[in-house]
């Protein structure tokens, strides 16, 4: 069993993060998650967002895309801002523009789909993940970034 560690995934690629996800139990990434490491998990996988966005991929894509992440400690929920526009990719954690697509899911259930250990189509049939908004852009936003099939 790999140690849930958010230090490996400051170095982690993206086939490495799909390994780390894949083979630690569902209840310690949820511990990890209710924990003073869940803004670092997320920040990191942020952070790393437009380094894996696939330029060649979005066409006239422009669009911003607000990731809420459910079941903060505090009952909260973190809201991350992403923007595709112009060719380019931008993250923030301090959404400040109206999204065209505000996708909401639980902690697990986030870091399943963005290390590509998980079907998003899949998580919104069963209602694990909410998508309001311009469904043809949560359809297409797998093609747009570097995520591994696992």
């Amino acid at each position: 069993m790999t140690d849930f560690d958010p230090d490996k995934l400051a170095t982690a690629d993206s086939k490495e993060l799909l390994k780390i996800v894949k083979s630690t139990p569902d209840s310690k990434i949820t511990e990890v998650m209710q924990s003073d490491l869940r803004s670092k998990v997320l920040d990191e996988v942020f952070n790393r967002m437009p380094t894996l966005f696939r330029a060649d991929r979005a066409g006239s894509t422009n669009a911003v895309i607000h990731w809420n992440i459910t079941g903060r400690p505090d009952g909260g929920t973190d809201t991350y801002e992403v923007v595709i526009e112009d060719g380019a990719c931008t993250a923030t954690s301090t959404p400040a523009r109206d999204p065209k697509l505000s996708l909401t899911m639980g902690p697990l259930e986030f870091l399943k789909i963005v290390s590509g250990g998980a079907n998003p189509v899949m998580m919104f049939m069963t209602g694990k993940l909410k998508a309001k908004g311009d469904l043809g852009l949560a359809a297409n936003i797998a093609n747009l970034f570097d995520i591994p099939k696992g």
